[in-house]
């Protein structure tokens, strides 16, 4: 592994990408008949992929900031009106050379002297990319130009207009069919590498994608929505039954769900890497690392990530109740908020018994959180790494337990839900979690109340929920919410960035019972202050709810709004400079 990652440092130098699509790459210079002449110089070219298109640590756990379950400590300009950014931004998340680098190898990887399915995995491989690409362009901006070669600076194709939605993401399902029929099953123990069953996994995402999108965006005119969610229904399936892969389940439900997230070598736990389909592997010897405990334990270095009120009221009780059928619920204190919950939300957050390496007791930091909801799914528990961007846990880009989720919406949304797929799905998840997993009887009036007054299937919103939940912090709810047509989600008027239930002010609290204070809530920092007693001072940012007490609003004097341009981006007006040929403009943006 460790050849691997030197050899990926080496190859990002010579595939290094440039800002501008325009600019003519490196890889224009090279002979493909000389270079392209083993399957090791297919395997070498192939990790330049990865480097250009595998999402980064940072892109992954903290890319759900923006979303209707996080407080952060600034809103995103994209909500609160102030487009200036938004021109400067690029044409696109990423850059169009690596589209280029995929292209070239595609137009010339048959040079290669290898056999027909060596040939047909390495051509899987690229389109597998060349999928998760321009799956990411239509996310943001719906109709782009598809390229499927490797342009000269001159080629006239560069400034061509801009192909329909459909037409791009009937490429993209071209291009995932093919990597998942024909790329080598074979799996690496560190799920560094993409085979066939992850194309299989990432096939699923895309058509659930796709299909819930164009399902709840009926306005738009696209069709065959049902046809996108069989794909992803019948992908899922496949993969499912194929026991390649299963849920990490030791039988510790109060450890089970978190050692997903802080495990340091993949290889060496193998449960782990049943579940873990594809990861970006961390590295010390290599000097591949991230600072993911950094972040979320530092009141500087983060944007201070905190879930929030109304999304923790989704985890239910281990008994399977709700807790938003509790007498009271939205006025529990903390402490006893957090008592015989999914233990999924003592993995995610620190509540009772939270202890660092050490030995030190860590209630919520009121110096990080915002909502005293605060964040540890990413940490490891060293408290050295809290001000050290050295955190080789491994990264989980996709888990079986999202395929499970994908199969389980795709055939909720056919209306083909039912005991049968429950148990194939939604049960395994909860037993893992230690929650006992009865079929719901009847919708959850909260869940349709707060997050999807649309939605009266009772499958759907439990399905909802668990997505919400299993994959919380893992950069995935902002495209559910777009997908869903649920923007409205992330405004300050529908989702207000709740904390825990304060009875008083100038109260010290004990947030998680071991007898010592942790918080106090002030309108003035008190003189003397007692030792360990973190006080949160009320003003501009942040108040009580019902001034004297009630829940923490955080950023509560900041408007964040939603129109319905905003499920697009709009196209760089410095792109429309370059290629007039790109309008017209995204709706709205004009």
């Amino acid at each position: 592994m460790k050849k691997v990652l030197y050899i990926l440092v080496a190859i990002s130098t010579v595939f290094t990408a440039c800002e501008d699509m325009l600019e003519k790459e490196p890889i224009h210079q090279l002979n493909a008949s000389t270079f392209f002449s083993s399957e090791n110089d297919l395997k070498i070219y192939s990790y330049s992929f990865y480097e250009d298109n595998l999402p980064s640590a940072n892109d992954i756990a903290r890319g759900d900031g923006t979303s209707d379950y996080a407080a952060i400590n600034s809103p995103s300009t994209f909500l609160t009106g102030d487009w200036s950014s938004i021109d400067q931004s690029g044409w696109g998340v990423g850059n169009w050379s690596a589209l280029r680098n995929i292209n070239y190898f595609l137009e010339n990887v048959s040079e290669a002297p290898v056999s027909e399915d060596v040939l047909n995995h390495y051509i899987g491989l690229a389109r597998y990319w060349r999928a998760v690409f321009y799956l990411d362009k239509v996310q943001t901006f719906g109709a782009v130009p598809w390229y499927e070669n490797a342009l000269d600076p001159d080629d006239p194709e560069l400034n061509k207009a801009r192909d329909s939605r459909e037409f791009v993401m009937g490429k993209v399902l071209e291009d995932i069919t093919f990597a998942a029929t024909h790329m080598k099953e074979t799996k690496d123990t560190y799920s560094s590498l993409v085979n066939r069953f992850t194309a299989l996994a990432m096939k699923s995402r895309i058509c659930l994608y796709e299909g819930t999108y164009r399902k709840y965006h009926a306005g738009l005119g696209l069709s065959d929505a049902n046809t996108w969610l069989r794909e992803a229904a019948s992908a899922a399936k496949e993969l499912i039954d194929s026991d390649q892969y299963g849920l990490y389940n030791t039988g510790n439900p109060e450890s089970d769900y978190r050692d997903l997230f802080v495990a340091e070598d993949l290889a060496g736990m193998p449960k782990i890497a049943r579940e873990v389909i594809l990861a970006r592997v961390m590295n010390t010897d290599s000097r591949v690392w991230h600072d993911l405990t950094w972040n979320f334990n530092s009141p500087t270095n983060g944007s201070r990530w905190s879930l929030i009120k109304q999304f923790v009221d989704t985890y239910l009780m281990r008994d399977g109740s709700r807790f938003t059928d509790k007498a009271n619920y939205s006025e529990i204190e903390f402490y006893d908020e957090m008592k015989n919950r999914d233990y999924r939300l003592s993995q995610s957050i620190r509540t009772e018994g939270y202890y660092r390496a050490d030995g030190t007791v860590a209630p919520p930091d009121f110096a990080v959180t915002l909502t005293g909801y605060h964040i540890k799914k990413w940490s490891l528990d060293d408290s050295w790494h809290d001000g050290q961007g050295q955190c080789t846990n491994s990264i989980p880009v996709i888990r079986y337990a999202e395929v499970l989720l994908n199969y389980a919406e795709a055939k909720a949304e056919l209306g083909e839900f039912g005991s049968g797929e429950w148990n194939q799905t939604i049960k395994l998840l909860r037993d893992r979690a230690g929650v006992a997993s009865a079929e719901p009887k009847e919708a959850d009036s909260y869940l349709q109340s707060m997050f999807f007054p649309g939605i009266s299937d009772k499958y759907l919103l439990e399905i909802r929920r668990e997505r919400g939940i299993e994959l919380c912090f893992e950069g995935l709810r902002y495209q559910d919410l777009m997908r869903w047509k649920k923007g409205d989600l992330l405004t300050s008027a529908n989702m207000p960035w709740k904390g825990i239930y304060i009875p008083a002010k100038d109260v010290n609290y004990d947030l998680n019972g071991d007898g010592k204070p942790d918080v106090c809530i002030v309108d003035a920092k008190p003189s003397p202050t007692v030792s360990g007693v973190k006080y949160v001072i009320l003003g501009t940012n942040i108040k009580l709810s019902e001034g004297d007490k009630g829940h923490l609003i955080w950023a509560w004097g900041v408007a964040r709004n939603w129109s319905d341009r905003q499920y697009l981006r709009p196209v760089p007006q410095t792109a429309i400079t370059l290629n007039p040929n790109l309008l017209p403009q995204n709706e709205g943006w004009e």
